[in-house]
């Protein structure tokens, strides 16, 4: 949402930081969907946070963990390439993927089709 805030002078007072900065952590749908043999996952981050992405099958059982660090303010994205914490592919299905940071959790399904 932007709204220019126009001074006395005619030139815009502020700017559109929603675009720049988020204002909420945000998860987005992986790509592509259905995806062989490897997906990309976006998110944003407002603030500084520890991330963690954990892959689930669909039984619920976690079966490897793409991101678990500290990142940065801003936009990010992280791949998983079909593979279970033993480097061995998976079959197809659906699957989630759960992303936590401080309070916030999130899971969304995906597909892999072989």
């Amino acid at each position: 949402a932007y709204m220019a805030v126009w001074s006395k002078t005619g030139n815009a007072v502020g700017e559109d930081r929603d675009i720049l900065l988020p204002s909420s952590i945000y998860l987005k749908q992986n790509y592509p969907n259905p995806f062989n043999p490897s997906t990309t996952i976006e998110y944003s981050l407002p603030i500084r946070s520890h991330v963690i992405i954990d892959i689930y099958n669909i039984l619920g059982q976690k079966i490897n963990t793409v991101v678990d660090r500290t990142e940065s303010m801003g936009n990010h994205s992280a791949g998983w390439n079909g593979l279970n914490y033993e480097g061995k592919a998976v079959s197809s299905g659906i699957y989630l993927y759960q992303i936590r940071a401080g309070n916030y959790v999130e899971t969304r399904k995906m597909l892999l089709l072989k």
